[in-house]
């Protein structure tokens, strides 16, 4: 299979998806899932990683982070999957690929879009019909912005409110459940796959502003209207094609949820 794309570029919002080796369930058990997010933290603290949400499901993870430059993500995403990953095959007494060879970035625009990109990672679950509502699986950021930790905290809301044009994270968190609620009231059902697949989604002019600053590297790539956005999309599509259908086999005999002990998670 051809290697996903990860243009990073500094300054920009960006829309990580990563899968487990051929869609295995690697990350069905709540202590795995919990790996995932203290490493995440750990990379916060160790290198200044901008989480503005998260989305970890038992076969594949969703990250929203942004930018700040000096290499944080590539070097975040090293941590993160590489330490889970000798977690979960020294335990298992397993070896081999955890993580599909790469992971896939989509540049999201701020504005109306980063909305929609936070509606679309927080309603995963719900979208697999596993739980009802996104404050119901124990993998999602939506929970941490809604009844912030007392420590260990990974999602910058401060820099959610201020990208939203929002006055403080009060308001923010406000915001963010009448978009979950609306977005459930609405097609909660419905995968926009461009959230996953694409280069870049946004307004024409940004769209057309990442495609400039990667230069040669957004060669055969094209702009293309997608409903009311737009979207700089590979041509071939080869990492979507291996990751459609990215939630259908999630099913809750897939899945565990609830507050399972170290001692109940073990398959």
């Amino acid at each position: 299979m051809p290697r996903a794309n990860r243009h990073f570029l500094s300054g920009h919002l960006w829309h990580i998806t990563h899968r487990c080796h051929e869609g295995e369930f690697l990350l069905k058990f709540t202590r795995d899932r919990h790996s995932y997010v203290r490493w995440l933290f750990e990379a916060r603290k160790r290198f200044g990683l901008c989480v503005l949400n998260y989305m970890v499901t038992s076969n594949h993870v969703h990250l929203l982070v942004n930018d700040t430059g000096d290499g944080v993500i590539t070097r975040s995403m090293q941590l993160v999957a590489g330490r889970v990953a000798q977690e979960y095959n020294r335990r298992k007494k397993r070896q081999g690929a955890f993580w599909e060879d790469r992971y896939h970035a989509t540049a999201v625009e701020a504005n109306e879009h980063l909305q929609r990109c936070m509606n679309y990672i927080d309603l995963n679950m719900v979208r697999a019909g596993v739980v009802a509502h996104p404050r119901d699986w124990n993998g999602s950021g939506y929970r941490e912005i809604q009844a912030p930790p007392e420590r260990y905290a990974v999602i910058d809301v401060n820099a959610l409110s201020t990208l939203c044009g929002l006055d403080d994270a009060a308001q923010f968190r406000m915001a963010h459940r009448l978009w979950v609620e609306g977005a459930l009231g609405a097609n909660a059902g419905a995968r926009d796959a461009i959230w996953s697949d694409a280069i870049a989604v946004g307004s024409k002019s940004f769209v057309e502003k990442i495609e400039l600053e990667l230069g040669v590297r957004a060669k055969y790539r094209e702009v293309m209207a997608a409903g009311d956005k737009y979207a700089l999309r590979e041509p071939a599509m080869a990492y979507t094609a291996h990751f459609e259908g990215e939630n259908s086999p999630l099913r809750p005999k897939n899945t565990v949820i609830g507050k399972e002990t170290s001692e109940n998670t073990e398959a």
